[in-house]
């Protein structure tokens, strides 16, 4: 965990590095409408190839890992935090992060509404982060699943690295859980490559839970194999694909959030119109950054 004077010096040192971004640009999309974001983040490949089947360096973690006892007991160890999620662990390479993830030491303003589907829920996350060039000096939305709908958690990205509020966090395409790499809970996930959501109604047997392992022991990032440098291996990156503009694959996962049960989630779109022509043939849609989640408690 990072004191306090190591923290101060790294956000100085971020600071001056990212040129003291405060200023929120708002989406734009300007940089989309030539097939690509301007940043490169979404540039080459089906980045499906990559992650589909959990990425490279997977960590495999048990049920006797994510929730219970264990849980329980590694809280005590969380230098005072607390929340759902028990603590696994303090989050390594978190200095590494703050460069990597472009992290912020302010808090997001992204909208998290959610709407009721029949037994589901239907949750709209602006992931915006300022649009393409404004994504690397905005904040990440931090989220917790709840029985009345996901939850906007209002703290900034520092400060979810020592915290247990949140379960999933966003921002653009990057969606990472509380574990591992991603911050100090043991949030666990499953990806279902060959499944469908509805065809999902409890936890299948032989599911192989993973948490984010997006560092190696070195704190040498690990990369999702879409071909976008710098594009971080996350757990739940199968959801999304590449094909002159972001498709959804439509992945179903199930998330392990301890003693607040199991979700199961799936991406449906990351554009606020035009999802489906993306999909299909490849155009451009409109109002990147802003997702649609469907999900429900198992």
């Amino acid at each position: 965990m990072l004191t306090q004077p190591t923290r101060w010096l790294l956000w100085c040192g971020l600071g001056l590095a990212l040129a003291c971004g405060d200023s929120d640009t708002g989406d734009s999309d300007s940089g989309e409408t030539t097939g690509a974001e301007t940043t490169g983040e979404e540039t080459t490949g089906d980045q499906t190839d990559g992650t589909t089947d959990g990425g490279t360096d997977d960590t495999t973690v048990g049920t006797d890992d994510t929730t219970g006892s264990d849980s329980d007991a590694s809280s005590s160890d969380s230098e005072g935090t607390t929340g759902p999620v028990g603590a696994c662990s303090d989050v390594p390479c978190a200095e590494q992060m703050l460069l990597d993830l472009s992290l912020q030491a302010k808090v997001s303003e992204g909208a998290v509404e959610n709407s009721e589907d029949g037994s589901d829920w239907l949750t709209t996350v602006d992931a915006t982060a300022g649009g393409t060039m404004g994504a690397t000096t905005n904040p990440w939305v931090y989220i917790r699943f709840t029985s009345e709908g996901a939850q906007r958690v209002d703290i900034d990205d520092e400060a979810a690295l020592a915290s247990l509020e949140w379960h999933i966090a966003a921002k653009r395409y990057g969606v990472r859980i509380n574990s591992g790499s991603g911050g100090p809970g043991c949030v666990a996930a499953a990806a279902f490559d060959a499944g469908t959501y509805a065809a999902i109604t409890d936890v299948p047997d032989g599911a192989t839970w993973r948490e984010e392992a997006f560092y190696d022991e070195g704190c040498t990032l690990v990369e999702d194999g879409s071909g976008l440098p710098g594009s971080p291996d996350y757990a739940l990156g199968s959801w999304w694909g590449y094909m002159g503009c972001v498709t959804t694959t439509g992945v179903p996962f199930i998330l392990d959030l301890g003693d607040e049960g199991m979700v199961k989630l799936v991406v449906e779109s990351y554009y606020q119109t035009g999802q489906e022509g993306c999909n299909q043939n490849g155009a451009m849609g409109t109002g990147s950054g802003n997702l649609t989640w469907r999900w429900q408690y198992l």
